[in-house]
């Protein structure tokens, strides 16, 4: 992925987003795929990584590794790695992340209430 440099328009115009719209941070934060489906995972408490991509066997390693990366550095996750051999790492919510746990509960009983009216539309057509 080509790095974006900071004074650059593209940048610039981002930063202005996000300050001035609450719903493009967060998607900034938590938006695509795979974020709210690790966070997801993590509501029940601390992983290894092993643990998540058992919990979520369609992603691949580089996507696992790289939205960790992203969401640590973002402050939504918090990884610990204990110094031992082999490595023993896990990851847990940080304080911000904990607060996403009511957006992701919103986001479940949308989708069960939503997928439940689909199916009812379509065993009545």
């Amino acid at each position: 992925m080509t790095a974006v440099k900071e004074s650059s328009t593209q940048n610039i115009n981002k930063t202005y987003a996000e300050m001035r719209c609450p719903v493009t941070y967060v998607m900034n934060k938590i938006g695509g795929h795979w974020k709210p489906i690790i966070l997801y995972q993590l509501i029940s408490g601390p992983k290894r990584y092993s643990e998540l991509r058992r919990a979520i066997p369609t992603i691949t390693e580089k996507m696992l590794i790289q939205h960790l990366k992203q969401m640590e550095a973002d402050n939504l996750v918090i990884r610990k790695a204990e110094p031992v051999v082999p490595p023993f790492v896990t990851y847990k919510l940080s304080e911000s992340g904990e607060e996403l746990t009511p957006v992701m509960s919103a986001m479940v009983d949308w989708a069960i209430k939503d997928n439940d009216r689909y199916a009812m539309e379509a065993e009545s057509n």
